[in-house]
């Protein structure tokens, strides 16, 4: 299994249906017709990426790294 963000294979699984990507620090549950992504918060809750809460973020990609930036 690939990460759908990154796609590092370097994936741990948290749950039934729900995985976790050491490459990108994004959490992910698979369901029948979808990947549902998530980020983790800092008091430990999940996120999902089509969240309102996220509209000021954007993913950054450089040298081989993968962060999420808040824009403020």
């Amino acid at each position: 299994m690939n990460c759908p963000v990154c796609s590092g294979r370097a994936i741990g699984k948290v749950g039934v249906g729900q995985f976790y990507c050491w490459d990108c620090c994004v959490e992910f549950a698979t369901q029948t017709d979808k990947v549902v992504i998530y980020d983790l918060a800092e008091d430990g809750s999940l996120v999902a990426w089509d969240d309102p809460a996220l509209e000021d973020v954007t993913l950054q990609v450089g040298e081989g790294d993968l962060s999420c930036v808040v824009m403020e």
